[in-house]
């Protein structure tokens, strides 16, 4: 996502909703500069090169302007901070465009520039660059005469890293989510930048959300050995444990989970086992309420971290699932921005963290800093939370219903 430099819009309407800047040759010019917040990627300019998919954008040029006349523009040129510099002079009056790669392919040539560079940039003047923010931090708090006398940028960087890391867990916008399919391994690997789940749910014919919850009746064993006649681990020629599959997981795979929910209609099992199953004795008159861990439908999800994997229970085979997940907001370069909501926070963060960790600074100054940390936090908690009381209004309409005690 792109940013506007320090906090101020620098696209003209046409470079953010279009992606598009146009230029028109004075025939003398070899060099163009583009404008765009975001950073061209180029990658090579014949479309038979390897490196030409990486290019997040395309060149056309025209010798009218009209529409349809654009072609696309695969003579030699190379890109230097977002300056295109051509080889051979266009002729003088001739329209040369630079189209950003979007969902439709842009309007110029075949529109051909498919991709998703436009839209990633939409919404971007709502955060700031960590850049930027260190930048204003060390101008408004470093320096003579100012709360913190010296300190290296180094360090300020580490700390705004480390304000990210807290602040994305559970304050900052920070949650991404990926749409799978689970495979019939009945396994889908966590994200590259995975640390902790939201919610997971499987999707219907009509695109609708079931959660999916996470269960305690069975587990992902971190190891598994297989022994000898006297329950000895087994080693191999290394002198290091042999490693199983898990005949756990098996089971599980393999589970009839209507013999766990109660769905026991047209339900095909074996009855010796079923009479001798916990979660039965519904049947037999001896239970007078409902286990929610149980009650209910939409499968379960464990966290198998042998693998690094989310295992599902056999009834979500080949089920459409989105995964909502937080990341710590350092693992890209794109997501290492903040919303400006929380950019206060980030601020109190910096001066707790800086003045807490120098030596002979009074220790009333760090808590008078530590309690600015914890209200600002707050504050962006708040702000971030996006709480509409015209939606709160909207719910509380069904007040007059009656509510069981």
């Amino acid at each position: 996502m792109a940013i506007p430099n320090g906090g101020l819009i620098t696209e003209t309407n046409r470079q953010y909703y279009a992606g598009a800047q146009s230029f028109i040759a004075d025939g003398t010019q070899l060099s163009y500069t583009t404008t765009f917040d975001t950073k061209l990627i180029f990658g090579g300019y014949d479309p038979s090169s390897a490196g030409y998919a990486q290019n997040n954008f395309k060149v056309y040029s025209s010798t009218t302007g009209a529409g349809s006349s654009y072609i696309e523009y695969i003579a030699p040129y190379t890109v230097v901070d977002n300056v295109i510099t051509l080889e051979t002079q266009l002729p003088e009056g001739d329209y040369f465009v630079v189209q950003l790669k979007r969902q439709d392919g842009g309007v110029y040539g075949n529109q051909d520039a498919y991709g998703n560079t436009v839209e990633d940039n939409y919404g971007g003047y709502a955060y700031i660059k960590i850049s930027d923010l260190i930048n204003n931090f060390i101008v408004a708090y470093v320096g003579a005469g100012k709360l913190i006398p010296s300190v290296k940028r180094t360090d300020v960087i580490f700390h705004a890293k480390r304000a990210l890391q807290e602040l994305s867990y559970d304050t900052l916008k920070s949650i991404k989510s990926q749409e799978l399919t689970i495979p019939p391994n009945l396994s889908v690997p966590l994200p590259q930048d995975y640390v902790n789940y939201v919610k997971t749910s499987w999707i219907d014919q009509q695109g609708v959300k079931h959660i999916i919850y996470p269960t305690t009746l069975t587990s992902n064993p971190y190891e598994i050995l297989p022994q000898d006649y006297t329950g000895d681990p087994i080693q191999d020629n290394f002198n290091e444990n042999v490693r199983a599959t898990s005949i756990t997981e098996e089971r599980w795979d393999n589970a009839n989970d209507k013999l766990i929910t109660g769905n026991f209609n047209n339900a095909a099992y074996d009855q010796s086992v079923f009479y001798n199953y916990q979660f039965a004795d519904g049947l037999l008159g001896q239970r007078y309420g409902m286990n929610p861990e149980i009650s209910q439908f939409n499968g379960w999800f464990t966290i198998n971290d042998r693998e690094g994997s989310m295992a599902f229970s056999s009834n979500l085979n080949g089920a459409l699932i989105i995964l909502e997940y937080i990341s710590d907001g350092v693992a890209y370069n794109q997501d290492m921005r903040i919303p400006k909501m929380a950019e206060e926070a980030v601020y109190a963060y910096l001066n707790h963290a800086i003045l807490s960790s120098k030596i002979n600074t009074p220790e009333y100054i760090v808590n008078r800093y530590k309690k600015e940390k914890f209200a600002a936090t707050r504050n962006a908690k708040i702000r971030l939370s996006n709480i509409k009381l015209d939606e709160i209004a909207q719910i509380m309409r069904n007040k007059s219903k009656w509510i069981k005690s």
